[in-house]
């Protein structure tokens, strides 16, 4: 009876562990099924949309030649789609790997100048991020077998990652020597920046383990470490990381480079490796935009003028930052800061109308740059416009919490933004005459003695200086910010601060508003003598600016005057 319990019992726990045992089978091939399936996905949609790229990019050099004086649109659109061919690419080679279909293909060529190039091919990636970029290769030049393509993506991933967690003015560095025997090749990417936890060491190379690049204020796919690991394992060789959180990160590779190390199939005789044809276009597109920054600069000077409404663009994304500053530049006077650090600087040193800042930034994001900005009372009078890519609704009360004046997510159309700045300088300045003219007012109207604001003071003294040169028509912003004892800065951030008007244009306005008020005291006057008596060197020029602000000309003002006194 007992063995018969014994013998029952045990059935049960076969059956039970065969059950879970064939359940468990089951759940792992639907996952690795599914997991076949998505792999494919990735492989069909990153095939589908390298072929237009390609078409896009094709298109773009058919336009060089035939609209050559869109060379920096063109640069721009260029890097873009070779930074999209290079993920889509990376998705490819996960793909494969994780398939088992990574193949190696090395051919014969200098090893130590191919890893140079393809080196200084990400510099321009360190400059936008202030970081001090040093190659150094032992010797300057080796001859090795070596894939590439493969080899193009390692020194990428690690580059561009050591960038990434390493902060502004910080230290990035590469190495590259040899070993005794001259068979492999020793690669040291290091750098001094946040470093990487004990604790998350163990998921480093851990496939969509993104680590901690939101506390970097930077982007992360969670793919690039991983694929780096599966690329030098394809090769044989190892990969090693040492890192210290706050002292920084060193990754070691050692690769073999002599032919005796790969396969018959995986030796190519018929190609060498030809280092003369750069592997990315991002260095030149950097220098095209040193050139288009000059430009721009030069256009602001020519054609904005001292009037135009002055903006601050704050972006770090270098090629969006440029791209904005030559669009906006046709409209406004722009210019420009890769943080809120940086942007703190020129709002201490430029008059503004408006700032335009990303959210996600480097040593100081958007939303800090906002709440510096409205907690000066220097500043808090701009209009602040916030970038971002996040579209919750908790983003955007956080934004307007903080002090922004609007949130624009992205994409965005330029359109839209133009319109937004449009809105808010205008609002402000209509919100700044209606106080100009009660203050003017007032200034005019005995009132009852009371102790005159900062504000107020600096305000009489600015339309006592302006009446005291008012037939002068050389007085400029120079003399008038000399007059009034403060740096034309501080002059131009007051007014626009009290009035909403630039320099020159509240001058004009005191200049209008006395010629006005002389037509009422002489109906005779003469139009050309009173254009020059309120320091107008143009009675034409007087006249257009006469009619802009009181809608009619200066001559029917006076007719319409004397008709009113014959009544």
């Amino acid at each position: 009876m007992i063995w018969n319990i014994i013998i029952g019992t045990l059935f049960i726990v076969a059956f039970t562990s065969l059950f879970i045992y064939s359940r468990r089978l089951y759940y792992r091939s639907i996952r690795m099924r599914n997991r076949a399936q998505m792999n494919d996905v990735f492989t069909n949609i990153a095939h589908e949309l390298l072929t237009p790229l390609t078409v896009i990019s094709a298109s773009v050099d058919r336009l060089r030649g035939q609209e050559p004086k869109f060379m920096g649109d063109y640069d721009l659109m260029q890097l873009n789609i070779e930074r999209m061919v290079r993920l889509l690419q990376q998705i490819l080679e996960t793909s494969k790997s994780q398939a088992g279909e990574l193949k190696l293909l090395v051919a014969k060529g200098d090893v130590m100048q191919y890893i140079q190039q393809t080196a200084l091919s990400i510099e321009p990636l360190m400059a936008k991020r202030g970081l001090e970029f040093t190659i150094h290769c032992t010797p300057e030049s080796m001859m090795g077998w070596i894939d590439t393509d493969k080899l193009d993506k390692i020194i990428y991933n690690l580059l561009s990652n050591a960038a990434k967690y390493t902060g502004e003015n910080g230290r990035v560095q590469l190495q590259v020597r040899t070993n005794k025997r001259y068979d492999h090749v020793i690669i040291r990417v290091s750098d001094n920046g946040i470093g990487i936890p004990p604790n998350k060491m163990k998921h480093l190379f851990q496939r969509f383990y993104d680590g901690d690049y939101r506390y970097a204020k930077t982007l992360g796919t969670g793919i690039g470490l991983a694929l780096t690991r599966d690329l030098v394992y394809l090769h044989g060789g190892t990969i090693e990381c040492e890192s210290k959180e706050g002292v920084g990160t060193t990754f070691t590779v050692v690769l073999p480079i002599d032919k005796k190390s790969f396969s018959a199939s995986q030796i190519d005789e018929r190609n060498r490796v030809d280092i003369s044809q750069p592997t990315s276009a991002i260095l030149d597109i950097a220098m095209r935009m040193r050139d288009q920054t000059q430009v721009a600069d030069e256009e602001e000077e020519m054609g904005a003028g001292d009037d135009a409404d002055r903006l601050l663009v704050v972006e770090d994304n270098i090629e969006l930052l440029m791209l904005m500053r030559q669009l906006l530049s046709q409209k406004y006077n722009v210019l420009t800061a890769s943080n809120g650090v940086e942007a703190m600087e020129i709002i201490r040193k430029n008059p503004l109308d408006l700032i335009i800042s990303d959210v996600m930034m480097p040593v100081m994001n958007g939303r800090e740059l906002t709440a510096a900005v409205k907690r000066t009372p220097e500043f808090s009078h701009l209009p602040v416009i916030l970038l971002t890519a996040k579209t919750q609704d908790e983003d955007h009360e956080d934004a307007l919490l903080v002090g922004a004046d609007d949130y624009v997510t992205k994409p965005f159309k330029m359109r839209d933004l133009e319109l937004r700045i449009n809105n808010l300088i205008e609002n402000r300045k209509r919100i700044q005459r209606e106080a100009l003219s009660e203050s003017l007012g007032e200034l005019s109207k005995p009132v009852v003695p009371h102790e005159p604001t900062p504000e107020e003071l600096f305000l009489k003294k600015a339309v006592e200086c302006v009446h005291a040169h008012l037939d002068d028509s050389d007085y400029d912003r120079d003399q008038f910010a000399a007059d009034m004892g403060v740096s034309t800065s501080t002059l131009y951030n007051k007014l626009r601060s009290l009035t909403g008007l630039s320099v020159s244009y509240f001058i004009r306005d005191i200049r209008l508003k006395e010629a006005k008020s002389i037509m009422e005291r002489q109906p005779t006057v003469r139009i050309s003598e009173l254009a020059y008596r309120v320091g107008f060197r143009d009675p034409k020029y007087f006249a257009t600016c006469f009619k802009k602000e009181y809608g009619v000309q200066p001559s029917e003002y006076v007719e319409n005057l004397a008709k009113d006194q014959e009544t």
